[in-house]
């Protein structure tokens, strides 16, 4: 049996303090969700081309008017990165383990400015959906890979509050995204708004690659800039009936990069059985995709949804003002609450089940409102609720898997809440409102999805002793080491035992 612990004393780099990093991420991510909600403006996005009664026409503006698309194409082309970002999340997951990964968070980066940049320049609906689909590429390597950096880097008892400044970021750029693509577009032209985003991403893809990488846990340091896990090597010699200490080998480089190919495959396929079989994991996958279901079809139509319920001419600035201030105290909240509940499966399951039976109800009763102010006020409190959700379900993710599978975890997450929940949700939500013609109704109908959020993480609270049995004593901080191999018995996922969760 070989085995060999990670190095968690390894150097690190001379610009590294996990403050620093906490920044530079947020930085990043902050600049991610800015252009998802730039696209979702009204300034970008823009409205149709209209003809009254007495044959009068109007252009329309923006990208919808310049390329006269309809609801439905609309709500295609903001879930159109999204493409992008399900086939490479788990590409980039994948490559983790055999590449170092803040190294795959700058090439991620290069790709994102590029598409971007590119948006810029496009002449109809399929060469912006072509750029979108790369964005998407380009921010796969960094959603999955930036939690887990955070996590190995957080003080022990403020790791719940660390990642939710992280993902804070998410509802603060969305927001931000909208009142920089209404005032860029109203007074520039929507193709500047992305000219500007990439201008700013530049610095940190350039970063990625001139600065000495970082270590993930659960991978050992490789000078060489990649970062394999120690048991995949000694996996690789086992397999092949050769003694790892002694004996070098001397294989056809043909046959070798086959076999690694393979392998990588096999790894792969072991990691998504593991992740099906986890109850935890799954459960809180598909509470988090009926929930982002609701929030993505939110962030996309809300400021139109706004305008022609409550006749909000500056809509963008309202709903970007709201998002600001509810995803600044809601993120943060349910970050520190859950630290000061004790971090832990169980209760971060309490919290999400709560927060978000009592933020639906706000959010539906806003919608039931006919003044606006009763509108903002109630509306504000229900996303105040439900966004306090995002730290505690980032947690679950990260701490129900052992550290060498939290990239993929938080790759498939990704790709599960996108392609089952905010991909079809914009399209979707475009379907029926074409449908209704009532977006008051469209609104309520929307919310009511995020009771069935609520519900399916309150199983876990309600059957705790068949999901939580053996899960929650896991510790990284304290049993953390690569996997040992143990002959050919040994799988190419799990390269080994490490102390992990039991199966319940």
């Amino acid at each position: 049996m070989v085995s060999g612990p990670i190095n968690d004393s390894a150097p690190t780099p001379s610009w590294f303090t996990p403050k620093r990093l906490l920044g530079l991420f947020c930085m990043i991510n902050l600049l991610n969700y800015v252009d998802r909600g730039a696209i979702a403006s009204n300034g970008v996005n823009g409205s149709q081309g209209s003809c009254s009664e007495s044959g009068e026409c109007t252009s329309g503006s923006g990208i919808q008017g310049d390329f006269s698309l309809s609801n439905f194409e609309d709500g295609v082309l903001s879930s159109a990165f999204m493409v992008g970002l399900l086939v490479a999340s788990p590409i980039f997951a994948s490559l983790a383990k055999s590449h170092n990964p803040f190294r795959l968070i700058g090439v991620g980066l290069s790709v994102w400015t590029v598409a971007v940049a590119g948006c810029g320049f496009t002449f109809n609906f399929w060469s912006i959906t072509i750029c979108r689909m790369f964005v998407g590429v380009g921010e796969a390597s960094f959603v999955s890979l930036a939690a887990p950096f955070i996590d190995d880097n957080a003080p022990p008892s403020q790791k719940s509050a660390w990642l939710a400044i992280f993902y804070m970021c998410i509802s603060t750029g969305y927001a931000l995204g909208y009142i920089y693509g209404g005032l860029v577009g109203d007074y520039l032209n929507w193709r500047c708004a992305f000219w500007g985003e990439a201008i700013l991403m530049l610095p940190f893809a350039v970063l990625g690659f001139v600065v000495k990488p970082l270590q993930l846990k659960g991978f050992a340091p490789a000078d060489s800039g990649d970062a394999h896990p120690i048991s995949e090597v000694e996996d690789t010699e086992v397999s092949k009936g050769k003694d790892v200490n002694n004996q070098s080998i001397n294989t056809h480089p043909g046959s070798t990069d086959a076999y690694s190919n393979l392998s990588q495959f096999s790894r792969f396929l072991k990691d998504m059985k593991a992740l099906l079989l986890n109850k935890v994991y799954v459960t809180n996958v598909l509470g988090y995709i009926s929930y982002n279901f609701v929030l993505g079809a939110y962030s996309y139509w809300g400021p139109k949804a706004g305008y022609y319920i409550y006749n909000m001419s500056d809509a963008d600035l309202v709903f970007g003002g709201i998002t600001i201030v509810s995803g600044i105290f809601g993120t943060l909240a349910g970050g520190y609450a859950l630290d000061v509940m004790t971090s832990t499966i169980s209760n971060a399951f309490k919290l999400l089940s709560a927060a978000t039976f009592f933020g639906a109800i706000c959010c539906f009763g806003a919608f039931c409102f006919k003044s606006v102010y009763g509108f903002l006020a109630l509306f504000s409190i229900g996303e105040i609720l439900v966004l306090a959700t995002q730290g505690p379900v980032n947690y679950v993710s990260l701490k129900c898997v052992k550290p060498s599978m939290r990239p993929m975890s938080m790759a498939i997450s990704t790709v599960s809440i996108h392609i089952f929940g905010d991909v079809p949700s914009s399209p979707l939500v475009g379907v029926l409102q074409d449908y209704v013609n009532n977006w008051r109704e469209t609104a309520l109908i929307l919310t009511s999805i995020l009771f069935l959020a609520a519900g399916i993480w309150f199983i876990v609270v309600f059957l705790a002793g068949i999901f939580l049995h053996g899960v929650d004593r896991f510790d990284e901080d304290r049993n953390h080491q690569i996997a040992t191999t143990e002959s050919s018995e040994t799988t190419p996922l799990l390269h080994g035992k490490i102390s992990e969760p039991s199966e319940p």
